[in-house]
C-alpha cells in the first residue's frame, strides 16, 4: 500500500469496522473486488468490542410449524458458526472476546485490507461522486480513492462530510437516545442474583426518589451472563446531550463512569450475591444509540415496521421491538412484535438522494427516530452491511452506480449466499 498519495485506489473502501463494515467489507472481497476498510480503534466489531453491548437482540423468528430459525443470517450466521468453532459458546452465554478475534479471521481470510487507529477526517466531491477521502493516522495525514464508499460509521462521519443530508437524534427537538456505557461484574452469585432481584429493583426506585442514586433510568438493566458468574449491566443513562458535540461526548464518558460505579456500589452494599464480586470491565467508549441518520431515498418508519411491510427491494428482516430510551430522562417506550413475524428494511434506506457511490449501512440508515430504534441492533445491521457490500460489488460488474444498478440481483445474490430478505 502506498497511501502517501492517491496512487492507492480500491474498487470500495468501507468506514468503519462494526459488524456493518465487516459484513460489507467481506461480501464485496468476495464478489472480487479490491476492498480497504478503516476503524478509529483496534479491533473490529464497534458497539460488541468497545461498548461492552451484550448480547445480540432479538434476530430470529418462530416458523408456522413451529421451528426456530434465524432473521439475520448470510454472513452474520456465518460469524454465529465461526465464532461457535472457535470455542466461544458457554454453557450461561458467549465470549465477545472470542466473538471480537474472530472477526480479525474472517476478513483476514477475505484478503481485506484493513487500516486499524485510522480515523476519517474529510471527502472531496466532485458533482455526485466522492473522488477521495482524507483520514489521520499514526503516520499522518493520508489520501485514499475508491471507486465505491460504504459509510458504516455509526455517526454517519463521511455522509457528513461529503454534503449529504442527514437528521440528528428525533425530529421534533433533535435530542438523541441517551449514551450508555455498559460494564461486566465477575464472580457473582447469579442464582442469589436472581432471588434478590425483585428486592434490588425496588430498593433502586426507593433510593433515587431519595436522591441517593441519581442515575434517572427507571429500573437496573442486566442483559446477560458472559459466563458463570459474569453479569453484563447496560443501565447507565446520560441524557439531553448531543454525541457529536466533543464537549457533551467528553462530558458523557465521565458521568456514565460515575453512573457505573454508583451501580456498582449498590449492588455491592444491598446484595449478598456480590459480595465477592470484582468490576472486570468498564466499556471502553460510551455506547452511543442514535445520533446522525441520513434522509436518504426511502425513510424507513414505524407505520411500516407495525405493518410488516415487506417492500419490493427489501434487503434485511427484522423483528426486533420500537425500543426508545427516553431522551430526556427515565422511561423507556417500547413496541413489541410476534415472535412469528417480521418487517423488512429496503434498500433505498441504505441510498443517499446526493451521490452515485456512496451508500450507508447500520444505524446511519434513513430511519425516523421510532423505526431507528428497532432496526438499530447488531444482527440487522450486519445484515445491511451484506447488502451495501453485495449492491457495491453489481455496481462494480455492471458499470452501474448505487442508483442505477438492478437491485433484483442484488437480492438473487444475497440469497444464494444464505441471507434472507424476504
Amino acid at each position: 500500500m502506498n497511501f502517501t498519495d492517491l496512487t492507492c485506489e480500491y474498487d470500495l473502501i468501507v468506514i468503519g469496522g462494526g459488524l456493518s463494515g465487516v459484513a460489507a467489507a467481506v461480501a464485496a472481497k468476495r464478489q472480487g473486488l479490491s476492498v480497504l476498510l478503516i476503524e478509529q480503534n483496534g479491533s473490529l466489531g464497534g458497539a460488541l468490542s468497545n461498548n461492552c453491548v451484550y448480547p445480540f437482540m432479538n434476530y430470529k423468528y418462530v416458523t408456522k410449524s413451529g421451528e426456530i430459525e434465524p432473521l439475520s443470517a448470510g454472513i452474520f450466521a456465518e460469524m454465529i458458526a465461526r465464532h461457535r468453532e472457535l470455542g466461544g459458546d458457554t454453557e450461561r452465554g458467549w465470549q465477545p472476546e472470542i466473538f471480537k478475534i474472530m472477526l480479525d479471521g474472517l476478513v483476514v481470510e477475505a484478503g481485506v485490507d484493513v487500516l486499524f487507529h485510522t480515523k476519517l477526517i474529510g471527502a472531496q466531491t466532485i458533482d455526485r461522486e466522492i473522488t477521495s477521502i482524507t483520514a489521520v493516522s499514526k503516520s499522518g495525514i493520508i489520501h485514499l480513492k475508491a471507486k465505491f464508499y460504504v459509510d458504516s460509521s455509526g455517526d454517519g462521519e463521511l455522509l457528513a462530510m461529503s454534503g449529504c443530508d442527514y437528521v440528528l437524534g428525533r425530529e421534533s427537538d433533535n435530542l438523541c437516545q441517551p449514551m450508555t456505557t455498559c460494564f461486566r461484574v465477575a464472580n457473582v452469585d447469579t442464582d442469589l442474583y436472581m432471588k434478590d432481584r425483585a428486592k434490588l429493583q425496588a430498593l433502586y426506585k426507593e433510593k433515587q426518589s431519595a436522591g441517593e442514586i441519581t442515575n434517572p433510568r427507571e429500573n437496573i438493566l442486566m442483559t446477560g451472563e458472559v459466563g458463570r458468574g459474569i453479569l453484563n449491566f447496560n443501565t447507565t443513562r446520560v441524557v439531553r446531550l448531543n454525541p457529536l458535540n466533543p464537549i457533551d461526548l467528553s462530558y458523557a464518558e465521565i458521568e456514565a463512569r460515575r453512573q457505573v460505579l454508583e451501580m456498582y456500589n449498590f449492588l455491592c452494599n444491598n446484595s449478598e450475591a456480590f459480595k465477592n464480586s470484582v468490576l472486570v470491565y468498564v466499556g471502553h467508549e460510551v455506547g452511543v444509540r442514535e445520533s446522525r441518520k441520513l434522509k436518504g431515498a426511502y425513510v424507513l418508519t414505524a407505520d411500516d415496521l407495525k405493518s410488516l411491510r415487506i417492500f419490493p427491494d427489501s434487503i434485511a428482516l427484522g423483528n426486533y421491538e420500537i425500543d426508545i430510551h427516553n431522551p430526556e430522562g427515565g422511561g423507556t417506550t417500547i413496541h413489541y412484535f410476534s415472535t412469528s413475524t417480521y418487517y423488512s428494511i429496503p434498500y433505498r434506506s441504505l441510498l443517499p438522494n446526493e451521490l452515485d457511490n456512496l451508500l450507508v449501512a447500520g444505524r446511519c440508515l434513513s430511519a425516523t427516530h421510532e423505526a431507528h430504534s428497532a432496526v438499530r441492533i447488531m444482527p440487522i445491521c450486519a445484515c445491511m452491511g451484506e447488502a451495501a457490500g453485495t449492491a457495491v460489488a453489481e455496481a462494480v460488474h455492471t458499470s452501474k452506480n448505487v442508483h442505477t444498478l438492478d437491485i433484483s440481483t442484488v437480492q438473487n445474490t444475497l440469497e444464494r449466499n444464505g441471507a434472507f430478505i424476504r
